[in-house]
């Protein structure tokens, strides 16, 4: 399916992409802190969001 070769290369820019997003991340910690305050509540609200869509479908699904 992929050679040794492709492989090899997705490996490889995956660990630096990772390297380098950490980086960066931990070079904004202190904008992240002041400017994103509060944002996990939006996530835990578009979280459950997206599990009450799933309840009402497994709900509302067909029995068969």
């Amino acid at each position: 399916m992929f050679s040794t070769g492709q492989l090899v290369f997705a490996l490889c820019f995956i660990v630096g992409f990772v390297a380098v997003m950490i980086f960066v991340y931990r070079k904004d910690l202190a904008l992240h802190k002041k400017y994103y305050k509060g944002s996990y509540r939006i996530l835990i609200a578009f979280l459950l969001f997206i599990a009450a869509l799933f309840v009402v479908k497994f709900l509302t699904k067909d029995k068969v």
